[in-house]
């Protein structure tokens, strides 16, 4: 928590020139989610205040140094994979970031961070406070008034929303915001995955080196840290894949492989007898958590020299022009989990096993997507729940706008690692492009509620679907409709009224739900999306299995729009999909009545509420 009282407002300036004291949206912490939701904001229209402690924006992905992107490699969309394509383009392509075994993208931190910063400083409406701590906030008025300081000198900013993406969620903590730390209990979840006891167990977190080659003779060696034990280590040459069992294989060339970066340069974020460790320094204050954190760095030093003196990479050190720090280090620790805010939403693992079996039809709400399995770190900590994590299969999923916002009224949007989802689900919710996801979802609600003039719990759900559409961000994970697809906004729609479902399918580590737009829609695909959204039944037809005909979709939309005709539906086609002629026993494809209906009926502008539950008009 932050505990520093700030002095009275007084007129200064910072680098860069004079603080403006008003803003439409203030963000707290420059990390990934906070830097994402600034460029949104500021797109939007918003005039928009980032403060960052450190001197990166990027958090984990740049300055926490992991630099190598976990899923989402095929549903790539909105500011994730515009800062993809840079990557892409600065290293030449594809090919050129497939460098090492735990990622398809991986990249050099400073690289990443010079990225994120031109974004940033392309866009007017946006002033990126770097270095300057927060103190005291507030809210009255109707404004929150936010106290930050850079040594000496002190400035308060104002503005009706802010957004908390701190790595830890401190500024939920500051203002009381009810949230959880640790595992939940099986009974309080409803998690049958869940201890049967409440804990305040969180993940391990890791302080990540980078390494390079350097020349004979330099001076790259690292000293012997204190408390080495080399035993420690000696298992962290075992590559097996952690869903799999068996005989363990050994290789320490393909542990060093894992995260190789390019131009020959290595990630150390291993899990495996390396240098993850326990450490829960959520409710600690600013210096606990220095002290505390030494010891992470420490760790992550003995194994660096484990890796030189025991494996005999002697030719690899820390690189000296990697971060601006004294001891070559990231700037910041890779956190894993932080505390989780009690949200309008609270999203748990049964909602992403069977999204469509719930009473939250929170599939509904959805503004940010992920792939990855529930991965957690939990090796350093004996004291942990024996949880196979790894083995709780589960689809790609969407995450509900309701977890950004917390439950009580206070006009406060939460993004990074402390939204609304249970322990379990965090472990796949706290993954890179996920946490860019919801700092873009986060960034656009924002901007809505400034511009709109009110809380932003009360900005429409379907507004902020529609603009992160627009976008080209997914609010469905759907493996076959890519951004690219010039239909991809429209089935997006479909998909979120449920009118059309996708199938979700548990896949090694990436994850899938696949919508199908090129096969024959059949009836029965339309049966429970219909009844469910409009409450009225399906055209009569004696087989539920057999495909939809121009003829029958003509019928089913007359069933809501009386004019509409088979004349209609043809010339629509016609002119929709120029590649055959269309008669009354054309058979449509799920892209087709997915068309059909979004641009006849226009069910998206039907609005729904934080559970997913269409709002009676």
């Amino acid at each position: 928590m932050l505990f520093l009282m700030m002095p009275m407002e007084v007129q200064v300036s910072f680098a860069g020139g004079p603080v403006r004291d008003t803003f439409d949206v203030v963000i707290v912490g420059g990390g990934a989610s906070g830097t994402a939701a600034a460029i949104t904001a500021a797109r939007l229209g918003a005039v928009t205040a980032l403060i960052e402690e450190g001197p990166w924006l990027g958090g984990m992905l740049t300055a926490g140094g992991v630099s190598a992107f976990d899923g989402n490699h095929k549903i790539a969309g909105g500011i994730f994979r515009e800062f993809r394509d840079s990557l892409y383009r600065w290293y030449g392509g594809p090919a050129a970031v497939e460098t090492g075994w735990v990622s398809n993208t991986l990249f050099e931190p400073k690289t990443g961070y010079r990225i994120f910063r031109n974004m940033a400083d392309q866009e007017g409406k946006l002033k990126v406070f770097n270095g300057v701590h927060v103190g005291n906030v507030d809210f009255s008025e109707g404004m929150w008034h936010v106290a930050m300081f850079t040594g000496d000198v002190h400035a308060i900013l104002h503005a009706p929303v802010l957004i908390d993406a701190t790595e830890l969620g401190d500024i939920a903590a500051l203002m009381g915001v009810e949230a959880s730390i640790g595992m939940e209990s099986r009974t309080s979840s409803g998690e049958h995955f869940a201890p049967e006891t409440a804990n305040d167990i969180v993940q391990d977190l890791t302080w990540v080196a980078i390494l390079k080659t350097y020349p004979e003779g330099s001076e790259h060696m690292l000293p012997k840290p204190p408390g080495y034990n080399p035993e420690i280590f000696r298992c962290c040459c075992d590559t097996r894949d952690p869903s799999t069992s068996g005989t363990p294989l050994i290789d320490c060339k393909k542990m060093m492989e894992y995260g190789r970066l390019p131009n020959g340069r290595y990630m150390i974020n291993w899990p495996n007898c390396g240098n993850d460790i326990y450490l829960n320094v959520i409710g600690m204050t600013p210096s606990g958590r220095k002290k505390a954190l030494e010891q992470a760095k420490v760790k992550t030093l003995q194994f660096v020299y484990y890796i030189q003196h025991e494996l005999g990479f002697s030719h690899l050190g820390l690189a000296d022009d990697e971060f601006p720090t004294a001891d070559n280090l990231p700037i910041i620790p890779y956190h894993r989990e932080s505390c989780r805010i009690i949200g309008k939403s609270r999203l748990k693992v049964h909602h992403i096993l069977k999204p469509y079996d719930q009473k939250e039809a929170y599939y509904r709400t959805g503004i940010a997507v992920g792939d990855y399995p529930i991965d957690h770190h939990h090796k350093e900590n004996p004291a942990t729940p024996k949880i196979d994590f790894i083995n709780i299969k589960a689809p790609s999923y969407n995450i509900p706008l309701g977890s950004l916002i917390p439950e009580k009224n206070i006009p406060l949007i939460v993004a990074e690692k402390s939204i609304s989802v249970s322990n379990i689900v965090n472990g796949t919710t706290r993954l890179q492009p996920v946490v860019l996801g919801i700092g873009q979802a986060a960034g656009t609600t924002a901007a809505l509620a400034s511009l709109k003039g009110i809380p932003p719990a009360k900005v429409p759900i379907r507004d902020v679907q529609q603009e992160l559409l627009n976008q080209h961000a997914c609010i469905m994970p759907y493996i076959d409709v890519p951004v690219q697809d010039v239909n991809f906004a429209a089935i997006q729609r479909i998909g979120a009224t449920g009118l059309l479902r996708g199938q979700g399918i548990p896949y090694k580590w990436a994850n899938q739900t696949w919508f199908y737009p090129d096969s024959v829609c059949r009836k029965i695909d339309l049966q429970d999306g219909w009844n469910a959204f409009y409450g009225d039944l399906l055209p009569k037809s004696e087989t539920m299995n057999d495909g939809i005909t121009a003829e029958w979709a003509a019928k089913l939309v007359q069933t809501q729009k009386k004019e509409f005709s088979l004349q209609d539906c043809l010339g629509f086609l016609t002119n929709r999909f120029k590649n055959e002629p269309w008669n009354g026993s054309s058979i449509l494809t799920r892209r087709q009545v997915a068309i059909l209906l979004d641009d006849i009926l226009h069910p998206f502008s039907r609005p729904v509420d934080y559970n997913g539950h269409f709002i009676q008009p």
